[in-house]
């Protein structure tokens, strides 16, 4: 009995061995293809935020703004871009909702928050479109452009001509979705005052973007995954919709916010906030503030209402 184990143990010790050698070095090796390396760049991220700016959406009027032209990073702020050309391409014809969406193998490895996508699905532009929204869904993102435009450098060539059109004269877009960069590929950078400008313009040309911005939670999948807004506004401000939050670690905490109340509207933007002092609500800083940002833009507001003269 002693002879057999000896046997064993000489024959195949070393092949469990090998198992676990190649299995450590196929997850080392996994952990390092997708996605690829980031690029370094420096922090834009200050206290309480690099920038900042509430506009009156009907007018355009700057209500406050503190710093409003500093450079940042929109992280997945920018996404409120991604969908304002899909949905310019929704209405100008080329793209309807109900059509199907095939993901492709780029699309599934993009990484960061993501709905899991996988090349064997497909799944309607609308039900995508949520996922890009709701969920911030980076592989939602790939996807979408990749079916409008055929790849993401079209597709970020129409959202840099969009940002012209606009007057965001301090934006470039490298990317559809707001990562870090990766592969010296340069950061997407933007100030307050041009997303309020892309804010404004979006739910004056497009109100229809109102119904995924507030959409708080959403099945996808048929139901086997559920999607859930990032945006915290939308459950603690009175009147808000939308539009967007955005985070990575060098552009801090981000939001595009806007709310209508009594047949008002504003548009608040807050870029690069700290994470602030609580550790389990390290957004909390940049949601304060546009809270109270958009309080003293309605308040502005209705100041200007009661000072009008009365028609006859």
């Amino acid at each position: 009995m002693k002879a057999r184990t000896s046997m064993f143990h000489r024959f195949f010790a070393p092949i469990g061995i090998c198992v676990v050698l190649l299995t450590f070095a196929s997850t080392i090796s996994a952990k390092h293809s997708v996605p690829s390396v980031r690029t370094s760049i420096p922090d834009r991220v200050q206290t309480p935020y690099v920038g900042a700016i509430t506009v009156d959406a009907a007018s355009g009027k700057v209500l406050f703004e503190d710093n409003a032209d500093s450079i940042g990073y929109p992280a997945s702020v920018q996404k409120i871009m991604t969908l304002y050309v899909i949905l310019d391409k929704v209405s100008q014809g080329a793209v309807k909702l109900d059509e199907s969406v095939p993901v492709t193998v780029e699309a599934s490895k993009i990484g960061g928050s993501q709905v899991y996508l996988d090349p064997r699905e497909h799944f309607p532009v609308e039900d995508l479109l949520y996922a890009l929204i709701v969920h911030s869904a980076n592989d939602a993102a790939v996807a979408l452009v990749s079916h409008v435009a055929g790849n993401k450098e079209s597709f970020v060539d129409l959202m840099n001509k969009k940002a012209e059109e606009l007057g965001m004269k301090n934006t470039k877009f490298h990317s559809v979705h707001g990562l870090p960069p990766t592969d010296n590929q340069e950061p997407d950078v933007t100030t307050a005052r041009d997303l309020a400008i892309l804010g404004r313009a979006l739910v004056l040309k497009h109100p229809e973007a109102l119904k995924y911005t507030s959409t708080k939670v959403r099945e996808f999948r048929d139901g086997k995954f559920i999607m859930r807004n990032h945006d915290h506004l939308l459950a603690t401000f009175t009147g808000c919709d939308g539009l967007k939050t955005g985070y990575f670690k060098q552009a801090g905490y981000s939001i595009v916010a806007t709310a209508m109340r009594n047949n008002m509207r504003v548009v608040t933007v807050i870029l690069g906030a700290d994470k602030g002092l609580n550790p389990m609500r390290p957004y909390g800083g940049r949601d304060s503030k546009a809270a109270e940002l958009m309080n003293k833009g309605f308040a502005a507001l209705a100041a200007q209402s009661a000072t009008k003269p009365q028609g006859k």
